[in-house]
């Protein structure tokens, strides 16, 4: 291993979410992308695995090794600007949330976004983050080039120029193919999104859902949330607006009632409360619909797509056919009905536009998302399990960094290309040096 690089033996990882933890042989912060390089060899040579890992948001064992744990925190920061296109170079390690403060001054903006923005791009691109928008891709999609270090420590640059028959693939990678070092990203002017939150009857958004014009296009970028046990949605349309549109902002102090005290503080208050009287949570489910009011702002963009989360949870989702959605959700209300289960996480209802990329969720059909939360210091089973069972009924393709139990055979009934993207990691790392359990168990060996 290079001695410039930052090493520690036999160090301990979890995850955000602390359902997943690794014991790895040695953890190392290169410092430059020659770094990544120097140990991505020397650990194969030596047999060891490697895997690089980003913020720990994913509630799945993807980026878990026994092998070397890379942090690519100092591989951070634009690196190249193509004025003319919209396209910038970043480091992989660079974090969501820097992203407003090095585009800004570009006058760019991301396309989409999730709701956090906590993530390392390299592991919101290599997990399928996707926002909401039926007109509009996840991030993934938003991947014009990419940099690696493959299994033999060489550099590999894919982009339009450069082996593109592997872009589709290592857009949205899983850490399988090799070490993301630089991400090429396909940006847009900066925009402004003017936010709608109200709220609604579930059967009134489930009528309209999968149909053109109907709720899902009601807005640029629309969502609902959904609290098991009662017929009431929290609903949030986003509608995009230049950027020298005339708005005021929420105050500072507004923003952080809102963030803190409502979203945060009074989800935790119920989750424990859930925890210790679980009876109680169908009632507050209930009170927390009676009280949800109507506000709208603008801000830009990423003000709006984001929202602090402080409340640990563990979550399942999953993207059915955009026509499926609506029986998707019915059927989950009736589950969730039949079971008696108490739930204190609302769904979430999302939509994205079809897209390219091999393992995308959105993969050439327009996709509807279904995500279920637990608190932290609840069992996630058996209510995840039984609605990833329930959803196999809808054709529903798991997200990649969140709780499933979907195997090679089952996703390669969903997903059309998992077959040539196995093809392309034997080609690029035939010795599984970025290789592990989850990964033997998604793409099998």
């Amino acid at each position: 291993m290079s001695t410039s690089s930052t090493s520690a033996s036999a160090a301990r990882w979890r995850n955000w979410g602390r359902c997943v933890s690794a014991e790895v042989a040695e953890a190392a912060r290169p410092r430059s992308v020659a770094e990544v390089a120097d140990v991505v060899r020397a650990a194969s040579e030596r047999g060891l695995r490697v895997k690089a890992v980003g913020a720990g948001h994913s509630f799945t064992p993807v980026a878990v090794t026994d092998g070397v744990m890379l942090d690519l925190d100092a591989l951070s920061g634009v690196t190249g600007v193509e004025p003319v296109t919209g396209r910038v170079r970043l480091g992989a390690g660079t974090r969501l949330w820097q992203l407003p403060a090095l585009l800004g001054p570009l006058g760019l903006a991301l396309e989409n976004m999730g709701d956090i923005d906590r993530q390392s791009i390299a592991g919101a691109i290599s997990t399928g983050t996707h926002g909401t928008g039926a007109r509009f891709r996840g991030l993934s999609a938003q991947v014009a080039g990419a940099r690696l270090v493959t299994a033999d420590g060489e550099l590999l640059d894919v982009d339009a120029d450069h082996h593109p028959e592997l872009l589709p693939a290592v857009q949205l990678g899983l850490g399988a193919l090799g070490v993301l070092v630089e991400v090429t990203l396909q940006c847009v002017p900066a925009f402004l999104l003017r936010a709608h939150e109200s709220s609604a009857r579930l059967e009134d958004v489930l009528d309209g859902a999968a149909d053109p014009g109907g709720f899902f296009d009601s807005g640029d970028h629309v969502e609902a949330y959904w609290w098991p046990g009662t017929d009431t949605v929290a609903t949030k349309r986003n509608t995009r607006l230049p950027l020298d549109t005339p708005h005021r902002p929420p105050g500072r102090l507004s923003r952080l009632v809102d963030e803190r005290l409502v979203q945060n503080g009074a989800l935790r208050a119920v989750c424990a409360a859930g925890t210790l009287a679980p009876a109680l949570t169908p009632p507050l489910n209930r009170l927390a619909t009676r009280v949800l009011g109507q506000k709208t702002y603008t801000d830009h963009a990423h003000a709006v797509f984001t929202s602090p989360r402080t409340v640990r949870f563990r979550e399942g989702e999953y993207a059915v056919p955009r026509a499926a959605l609506p029986d998707a959700v019915r059927a989950l209300r009736d589950l969730v009905e039949r079971r008696r289960w108490r739930i204190s996480f609302p769904v979430e209802l999302r939509v994205a536009a079809a897209d390219g990329v091999w393992l995308s969720t959105a993969y050439e059909r327009d996709a509807g998302y279904v995500a279920v939360h637990r608190y932290w210091r609840e069992d996630p089973e058996p209510y995840i399990g039984e609605v990833d069972a329930l959803m196999r009924d809808f054709e529903a393709r798991p997200h990649w960094g969140k709780l499933h139990h979907q195997d090679a055979a089952s996703l390669a009934e969903v997903v059309p290309r998992l077959g040539d993207f196995s093809a392309v990691r034997d080609r690029l790392d035939p010795d599984r040096v970025f290789g592990n359990d989850y990964l033997g168990m998604v793409l099998g060996d």
